[in-house]
């Protein structure tokens, strides 16, 4: 099996923590070859056999390259990605993809012209929360599907309070609905109206620290929320069918366990306890009452690398495609221009 050779621009927390972890684990068919970062610190342990730089040119110059990421500020993914392309590499991008949908829609044109892939980096369509819900969904045991709310909460007033100026790139729409929504239309696809309620809890001129978006599809209504602001997190999900309901109070743990730098070669990383499982109600076609826990599916990030993996050394079809990612970008400008400071 021929590996996959990958080079990352950027090389802080989000690289070493949410991306080379994953690509590591996939020891036969990924090969880390270069990291760039414009300082190369100690902050992070440095991974034997890959070559460390401070000029970019050590990946735009290296033919042996098949795919780079950008794990930068989300102020320079678009200008970035677009330097990458034009230097004839694949490119993945950290969310959010872009600040705008025109940008978003001028870097997937211009990746088709030169026979190239660009993707966004939705790995949370492999949290275990997420998949749990498709599983219970699917089913059928809720009936027809008639609310379902996902919510991605903190009790970090510190973040927003600290802030005393209007940022698009940097508030809390584009920083966690980037997730959150891509899971929707990963699932239900595209709404037929989409409601927005995106605030600035602290007043003008401060941080976007919360939003409620809701998306119908046909009988069914998607919200989904989160704010700065919650000393008790709602559930990650509830789900509301003819027949019944399924909450799932605790998110995915796959970060809680890479923040204590225990990392995906563990059998048990990332995995639910007992005591993490999402409960289950519902009524049978006999009108029997039943409840109980629904054991969580395993989230995993890597799933996200062997997608690529087959997308650009096997030709097959992108796990991400460009039309989600271009329409998530359009509803995140649609929602943050609902604030004044955004006008």
């Amino acid at each position: 099996m021929k590996k996959m050779t990958i080079a990352y621009i950027g090389n802080g927390k989000s690289a070493n923590r949410y991306h080379i972890p994953f690509a590591l684990k996939l020891k036969d068919q990924i090969a880390i070859k270069t990291i760039y970062a414009p300082h190369i610190r100690d902050t992070w342990a440095k991974i034997p056999h890959v070559h460390y730089t401070t000029d970019i040119a050590d990946i735009y110059q290296d033919p042996t390259i098949d795919l780079v990421v950008l794990s930068v500020p989300a102020n320079v993914h678009y200008q970035l990605a677009k330097e990458v392309l034009n230097h004839g590499k694949n490119v993945l991008v950290e969310k959010p993809f872009t600040e705008t949908e025109a940008e978003a829609r001028e870097l997937f044109s211009l990746a088709k012209q030169k026979n190239l892939l660009i993707q966004c980096y939705q790995n949370r369509r492999y949290d275990s929360d997420f998949l749990t819900v498709k599983k219970v969904i699917e089913s059928g045991k809720l009936g027809d599907i008639l609310e379902l709310e996902s919510t991605y909460d903190y009790f970090r007033p510190q973040v927003p309070e600290s802030v005393h100026e209007f940022s698009i790139l940097n508030g809390f729409l584009y920083g966690h609905a980037c997730h959150t929504l891509d899971q929707i239309i990963a699932y239900f696809g595209k709404a037929d109206r989409v409601h927005y309620d995106v605030r600035q809890l602290l007043g003008r001129h401060r941080m976007n620290d919360y939003f409620d978006i809701d998306l119908d599809y046909g009988m069914t209504k998607v919200a989904v929320k989160s704010s700065y602001f919650r000393l008790l997190p709602r559930p990650s999900f509830t789900v509301y069918g003819k027949k019944g309901v399924f909450v799932k109070q605790n998110m995915d743990r796959q970060e809680i366990d890479l923040k204590h730098f225990y990392m995906p070669n563990h059998p048990d990383f990332g995995r639910d306890r007992p005591e993490d499982y999402g409960q289950l109600t519902y009524l049978d076609e006999d009108g029997q009452y039943h409840q109980g826990a629904v054991v969580s599916e395993i989230g995993d990030y890597s799933r996200v690398y062997a997608g690529l993996y087959d997308s650009i050394m096997n030709g097959k079809p992108k796990t991400v495609k460009d039309e989600e990612t271009i329409y998530q970008i359009h509803l995140l400008e649609q929602g943050i221009h609902t604030l004044a400071d955004a006008q």
